[in-house]
């Protein structure tokens, strides 16, 4: 592991955990049962958002499936949901749509599984943004094997991605407090959007 991947772990990985899963409880909506967390990685944030809601189930998916993933993961091509039409309350999408080339494509077929997108994922409106957010998912990521397509969109480009998936913003957090200072001066601030989408 190398030094920048050791600090991400020792300081930030528990502390980003922790806030996101409080943050994304406060944008489920109350009495959902069945969540899904397309993109779950390790199943941490999965797992712990699990504690915050005994009455729910949550699951993961993911393209890559990680034999010590924290909650139960089924395997899928990224593109297409293996769920039927409105199977779940919601869905996640943590740091997920960056990843792919066709975020708008990814957002219509969670739209399509659950009435609520839940969304945290990062906004770029310069090319110092897309610097820094290429390092954070370099250290963050690429010892997974995970796809670094680096697919950063700017506040307008995730508007127009959310009109072509039938979703409209429903509530929304800016600043979410990943970071611990001094480390937030450069990697928290206005890169981070956390939001509930719903069908338009």
């Amino acid at each position: 592991m190398r030094p920048t991947e050791r600090a991400h772990e020792v300081l930030v990985r528990g502390r980003r955990v922790r806030v996101l899963a409080g943050v994304l409880d406060g944008l489920l909506p109350p009495g959902a049962r069945r969540v899904l967390d397309v993109g779950s990685g390790d199943g941490q944030i999965a797992a712990a958002l699990a504690v915050r809601r005994p009455e729910a189930t949550v699951e993961g998916v993911d393209v890559l499936v990680r034999p010590d993933a924290a909650v139960p993961v089924r395997a899928f091509d990224g593109r297409h949901l293996p769920f039927a039409d409105g199977a779940a309350d919601a869905v996640l999408l943590v740091d997920v749509l960056h990843h792919t080339t066709d975020p708008a494509g990814l957002l219509a077929e969670a739209a399509r599984v659950a009435p609520v997108v839940v969304l945290k994922d990062h906004v770029a409106e310069s090319a110092r943004d897309r610097a820094v957010l290429r390092f954070m998912d370099g250290v963050g990521n690429r010892r997974f094997g995970v796809d670094l397509p680096h697919t950063y969109l700017s506040q307008a480009e995730w508007e127009a991605g959310f009109g072509a998936a039938g979703l409209r913003v429903d509530a929304e957090h800016r600043r979410l407090g990943l970071y611990p200072w001094p480390a937030s001066l450069v990697f928290d601030g206005r890169l981070h959007v956390a939001a509930r989408l719903v069908r338009a």
